[in-house]
């Protein structure tokens, strides 16, 4: 009998042309971003992009907003305001706008990794303004903001130039006592959304952040880079416009920890790169190994004072975003490394970069 009557349906279902599949999801309310704000009090101003099935619509997604004070609480509210079932097994993208992450991010990270339905790989972004507004505004000709986003923080990782951190990657990271989390930071540019720079975190709070511009030496001093583009302007260094376009960039870093006799730690970080210059503003002619010689070596000492900068205002904020506390808790016993306040301690410990610029090729003509 169960069988006759599944059977009539599914006849019911082809001879109206609608599949199976496209009936239920024509049901489903697939959340794709979510943004949250600061609201009132401690209050969250949840904003969620709902794609829009129908193929006729004239809008390609749904903005839902809420004002509650958790994010499941909101998924209730947005229920109300939609005829769609709201389910978030689709979740591609989290936004949090600047204010609550500058408060702290954990709580609502842990609520999406309570949840079964939502990813390990949805990834984290912190808004320079407010997430849900961003969400929300149009940035033609893409119609979906989020899906957007999504796609540019993934260009912008491939190349290396912005960290794509995950909730997995947050989690590791922020239950990790001997490194700091770090987000992509982006902002509304008008017509187009703009990536920013780089945040990085203090427990779950934002400290600090790192501009785009500067974000190449911060990835070289992070972790090892195996393709990629880069930029460096021997500007500051030398006092007059000078730039080097790399491409096929690959790096490795090297971390070498010391102690001192009085205590104290003392951190050798040795950064070493390599890559084809795609474009040169100087006056050097590359053909001659003497001038790629002294070029190399302004680059490198560009890197190592760039560096040592970036560091210095990492040690001023009390966050380790670069991990070397998980190299410093290697040297140390389990016992040795609890007694200590790392946090503390990272403001205190001797940091000297060491850099190695290394040019593969330069083109024919230069």
């Amino acid at each position: 009998m169960v069988n006759k009557i599944a059977g009539m349906l599914m006849l019911v279902l082809l001879l109206t042309g609608c599949s199976t599949d496209q009936r239920i999801l024509d049901k489903l309310g697939m959340v794709q971003t979510i943004a949250l704000d600061q609201a009132d009090g401690d209050k969250l101003l949840v904003t969620a992009s709902i794609p829009v099935i129908d193929p006729n619509a004239e809008l390609k997604r749904e903005i839902l907003q809420a004002e509650t004070n958790s994010v499941k609480e909101a998924r209730l509210v947005f229920s109300r305001q939609t005829d769609l079932r709201m389910v978030s097994g689709q979740m591609r993208e989290l936004l949090f706008g600047i204010d609550l992450a500058e408060k702290g991010l954990w709580k609502y990270v842990e609520t999406q990794l309570r949840d079964p339905s939502v990813g390990f790989s949805v990834k984290l972004t912190v808004v320079d303004g407010k997430a849900g507004e961003l969400l929300a505004a149009e940035h033609k000709p893409h119609a979906d903001t989020g899906r957007y986003i999504t796609h540019l923080l993934e260009k912008e990782a491939a190349g290396n130039n912005i960290p794509a951190t995950t909730l997995y990657e947050f989690s590791r990271d922020y239950n990790d006592d001997g490194i700091d989390v770090i987000a992509p930071i982006v902002a509304d540019g008008g017509s187009k959304v703009r990536v920013t720079g780089i945040a990085l975190f203090a427990g779950d709070r934002v400290v600090m952040r790192v501009p785009v511009k500067e974000g190449l030496i911060f990835a070289l001093c992070r972790g090892n880079l195996k393709r990629g583009e880069a930029a460096i302007n021997l500007g500051d260094t030398i006092g007059k416009p000078e730039v080097v376009v790399f491409s096929s960039v690959t790096s490795k870093r090297k971390v070498k920890v010391h102690r001192m006799q009085d205590g104290r730690f003392k951190v050798d970080l040795y950064v070493s790169l390599q890559g084809s210059v795609l474009d040169y503003t100087g006056e050097r002619t590359l053909r001659e190994e003497k001038d790629r010689h002294e070029l190399e070596k302004e680059l490198s000492l560009s890197i190592e004072d760039k560096a040592e900068q970036l560091i210095r205002q990492m040690q001023q904020k009390k966050t380790d975003a670069l991990g070397f506390g998980q190299y410093v808790r290697g040297r140390l016993s389990y016992k040795a490394w609890k007694a200590m306040d790392w946090r503390e301690t990272f403001p205190e410990v001797e940091v000297d970069c060491r850099a190695k610029v290394k040019i593969k090729d330069y083109g024919k003509y230069m």
